[in-house]
Parts: structure tokens; sequence; C-alpha cells
């Protein structure tokens, strides 16, 4: 499964790219309403969420918006991108009522076959609204309960979710962008550097966006992905936002005409470094372990760097059998061979085996 999308006929200039604070914001409560999908963050998310009982509640009462489907809200919709957190609340504050209700609906309902209704359909009383609370309902009653006060009053609504977000500011989060963001503005300089060099966008964003590669004829990208889409970037700018909560997760959000976004998770700027598989990956390295004979090779391979003939004399196996073997845990990325002189000694990669949990966790939430 995959996002395709078309960045075609797109040059650097087409191409923005900054750290957004709101956006890292929605990230980080998403770890907190699901902590135990995030070990990485773990020591993070212990600190972060010592907040006082009214504020966790709260946070709870709005988790659906940065649940899975994550609401456009919280995402870029002007360039440039605002300085920070007080300029984009203010966006939001400053947001028509059709179009904050328009961000907002499909957020509380989440990702289903059917999409929220038209934002001037939701007035108190139509038809359209109550249907849209029970579609939301059926979903969870948290999501119900949250639809039926949008529809109801959709300025205390937003009063009420606008006072959450400054007070998770207050509480936790100021103090975490000042950490994160001089790394993300580092970042975003490379970016811009790359796309400067007139180089095709296509060839930067695959470089750039974690298990993105190149697939058929013109600029075409696919991203690993649980859902299935394919995104046009037609004439809209294509707004990359680096992240460092957002792992694993890639995020392509194109429901807003203003602009296509893509947040994504920026490695190099996580305390603990995690990398991404592909899918492909992660399959090769459990098909790998599942074999019997594999496996029992494996197991020769943990205690010292062993030469092809030990192991062919220790399996009662060919030599080039066992190579045969060696090759296909190699390009799994489960073995390392280095050269001794005219030896060539292999053993496990236990960093990698360890991290396999962890990996297969990832690859499914992405």
């Amino acid at each position: 499964m995959s996002i395709i999308i078309d960045v075609g006929g797109l040059g650097p200039a087409d191409i923005a790219a900054g750290p957004s604070a709101l956006s890292e914001l929605m990230a980080s409560l998403h770890i907190l309403a699901e902590p135990e999908h995030h070990p990485e963050a773990a020591d993070w998310t212990a600190r972060a969420a010592a907040v006082d009982p009214v504020l966790r509640d709260e946070l709870a009462v709005f988790a659906p918006l940065w649940a899975r489907f994550r609401c456009r809200l919280f995402y870029p919709r002007t360039l440039p991108v605002a300085a920070g957190l007080p300029e984009e609340l203010a966006a939001v504050e400053d947001l028509p009522r059709t179009e904050f209700l328009g961000l907002v609906a499909p957020g509380v309902l989440g990702a289903t076959s059917r999409p929220a209704p038209a934002a001037h359909e939701l007035r108190p009383g139509t038809e359209a609204a109550e249907e849209y609370v029970r579609q939301c309902r059926r979903r969870s009653h948290s999501r119900g309960d949250l639809a039926a006060e949008l529809v109801a009053d959709p300025a205390a609504f937003r009063a009420r979710l606008l006072a959450v977000l400054r007070a998770a500011d207050s509480a936790f989060f100021a103090d975490d962008w000042h950490t994160l963001r001089p790394a993300l503005d580092e970042h975003t300089r490379e970016v811009r550097r790359r796309l400067a060099r007139s180089r095709p966008p296509v060839d930067v964003l695959t470089e750039l966006l974690p298990t993105a590669s190149r697939v058929g004829p013109g600029a075409r990208i696919r991203l690993d992905k649980l859902q299935i889409d394919e995104v046009v970037v037609g004439r809209r700018p294509l707004v990359l936002v680096p992240s460092v909560r957002v792992w694993p997760h890639l995020v392509v959000k194109d429901e807003d005409p203003s602009c296509v976004v893509v947040q994504y998770a920026v490695v190099a700027a996580a305390p603990s470094g995690p990398g991404q598989l592909s899918l492909r990956a992660l399959h090769d390295r459990l098909t790998a372990l599942a074999s019997p004979g594999r496996m029992e090779l494996c197991r020769h391979l943990l205690g010292e760097p062993i030469t092809t003939s030990e192991l062919a004399a220790r399996l009662g196996s060919t030599e080039p059998q066992v190579s045969r073997t060696l090759r296909q845990l190699r390009e799994a990325g489960l073995v390392r061979s280095t050269r001794d002189g005219k030896l060539v000694r292999h053993r496990l990669a236990t960093d990698v085996v360890r991290a396999l949990g962890d990996d297969v966790l990832a690859t499914v939430m992405r």
C-alpha cells in the first residue's frame, strides 16, 4: 500500500519548506494520546504527561483531532509558514466560521469511506448535521460528543480548543520546541540549498522523504503508507514540514486547495536517531529469519566472527551453500562481513535483529 505524489510541472520555486510549531504540537499530542505506539519517545512522554489533570482531561477530549487521521487545521495554509505558535494560533482564531468548520469537521470524523458534509450544511437541526454526529458516534462516543459540540456552537468549540493548545504550550511544548527548533531550521536551510541547485524537485523529494522511491515515468514518488491514494500537486504549492515528533509517521494532506502538505520525520534531529525501513526491507528481514536453516546459521554468527569455511564445517554443508545463505542474510541487513587479510569473516548484526520489534511497529504505524 502506498501514496503516489505526482509533482510533475513543479519547479524549485513551487516548493516551500519550514518547520511549523502547530504541526509539531499536534505530533506531540498524538504521542501523548498513544504512548504505547511510540516507545522511542518514552522519556519525553513521561515528562510531558506530568501535566495538570484538568489539562490532561481536556487533551483527551480533543484527542480525535490528532489521531491517525490528522486534522487539517494543524497544518500550514498560507506561505511563508508563520514564525511561531502564537502566530499560528492567532491565524486559527481569525479563520471565518465556514473555513474553520471545513477544516475541523473531517478531523473529528476521522478516516472513513464517507466524507464529512460541506461546512455550510453543519447547522444545528439540519439532517446533514444530525447524520454527521451519528456517523462520528458510530466511530466512537468521544468523536460523537466532539461532533455534537462542534455543530452546536463552533465558536465555543474553537475557543475551548485554542485554550487547550495554549495550555499545552505553557505546560510542556514551549520548552520542547525551543530545543527542537534549531535542528529543524538547519534541516530547512539544507532543503532550500538543494532546491536552489536547480536539481529536479522529484530527485530532492526522493532523497528527503523517508521510504520514498521514484515510480514509473514522469515525476512521481511512492511513499510507503497504510492507505492507497494518488495526489496530483498540480498548480498548488507543495509545503514540506520537517518534524521530530511525527516519527515514524509520514503525513500527506491534500484536502485543502491552498497547498499540499507533507510532514515528515527528520531522523537526524531526533534524540535517538531511529531509522525507517521500507515495507520490502522489513519483509526481507522477517523472511530471512523465518527459515530454520538461516536461523541456525545466525546462531553460529552470534558469538564471534566466522569464516565461510568454518561455518560450512560446523553446519555440515558446502561452502557454496553457506555463501548463498550468507548473501541472503547480508542483503537483508542481518549479517556484516569484514575482510581480514585473505579471509572474510561474518557476524550477525545484533543491533538490526534487536531493532526488528520496533521496526515492525513503526512500519505498521506509518
